[in-house]
């Protein structure tokens, strides 16, 4: 299973505001219901008998049956996850102190692939039509990076961000498999470089003081709006790099080796604003699924003294050492006589690493 974010044209917001608004008097109903009855009987309702007492509810709240029951099927779901009795309220109203962004649940039945088409040189726009009550439709129209036409449609929710924008988040059984290369690589994770391969590739992702004048300025003006902006694009900028540079290191290899960095040793720390932004989870999170759908090998080693071993004859006497040298980023072995940069060299040896595991 995959699951596809694909983002939905600003002209059906208010129609999708009415639905989630629905969806949220269904939630509040179930999670009172069910609260209910706990205390009655001392037994939680599962997830069938929910759907009994919402049954015919879809003609009054224009939902599709199968819309309730995934609301019914998500709250007992939550329930049990979160081992809680009643769960939080959900409201859309703006002067809430605690809103929800909306959501709209779809199963397999209610969604239909309409048309996929070309828009402009590169783009795609796809249309798909979700089943409502009484034999009504929800057409939508949104920008498709993944070409839909390709895909086994299984799942859909339709989310709402923070600011306002819709998305739908499909999940996909078949996709299309890509192959990966070759070579061996390994990864070295990092501050200053927040990837760094054997090969001397390198990923910057530090994108938060590129915008930091601008930011500050917004949050003095308490300009909320275009606070949220601005982490969108330092978002939506991070989750670019990354994507393009895992995407980079799947086709050309059939190896990746990863260094396993302890993260809470460094964010308890005055690095932590670094390794927020160097995106350390993303890098690895994409790599892993990308090299499962590829068919590349994928592992993580432990990464102890690789930036101090020397990778051509396994010296450490020359290399910095802990964190006050940080700082110095090539280095000298007069063993070998071998310069090294700090990144690619620890890189070097995380895939030495690797290699001798496998």
């Amino acid at each position: 299973m995959k699951t596809l974010k694909l983002r939905i044209k600003d002209k059906h917001a208010s129609q999708l505001n009415i639905l989630a608004g629905s969806v949220n008097f269904v939630w509040n109903y179930v999670n009172e219901l069910s609260f209910k009855h706990l205390k009655r009987t001392g037994q939680f309702f599962s997830s069938y008998d929910l759907a009994t007492y919402t049954k015919g509810a879809g003609d009054y709240l224009n939902l599709h049956s199968q819309t309730l029951q995934a609301i019914s099927e998500v709250h007992a779901k939550y329930r049990k996850q979160f081992k809680k009795a009643k769960l939080n309220w959900r409201t859309n109203n703006h002067k809430a102190k605690r809103r929800n962004l909306g959501w709209i649940p779809f199963k397999k039945t209610a969604i239909k692939h309409i048309s996929t088409r070309q828009s402009g040189k590169k783009s795609l726009k796809t249309t798909l039509q979700f089943s409502l009550a009484n034999s009504q439709k929800l057409i939508i129209d949104l920008w498709d990076s993944y070409n839909l036409s390709l895909y086994s449609i299984n799942t859909c929710e339709l989310v709402q961000d923070n600011r306002g924008h819709w998305y739908t988040c499909i999940t996909v059984k078949e996709f299309p498999k890509t192959a990966c290369g070759t070579g061996q690589v390994g990864i070295d994770l990092g501050c200053k470089d927040s990837a760094v391969s054997s090969d001397g590739d390198k990923l910057q992702t530090k994108v938060t003081h590129q915008y930091a004048e601008k930011l500050a300025i917004a949050q003095r003006a308490k300009n909320k709006k275009r606070v949220k902006v601005i982490h969108a694009k330092i978002k939506n900028t991070r989750l670019d790099l990354i994507h393009k540079f895992t995407s980079r290191l799947v086709k050309a290899n059939s190896l990746i080796v990863v260094g396993k960095i302890n993260t809470k040793s460094f964010t308890s720390s005055k690095l932590a604003k670094s390794i927020y932004d160097a995106g350390w989870f993303e890098i690895k999170r994409q790599l892993y699924y990308k090299c499962k759908y590829a068919g590349c090998h994928y592992i993580e080693v432990n990464e102890a003294y690789t930036t101090q071993t020397c990778s051509c004859c396994g010296c450490r006497q020359d290399s910095p050492k802990g964190r006050s040298a940080l700082g110095i980023r090539e280095w000298f072995c007069s063993s070998c006589q071998t310069a090294h940069n700090r990144d690619v060299n620890g890189a070097k040896n995380i895939l030495a690493v690797g290699l001798d595991r496998l």
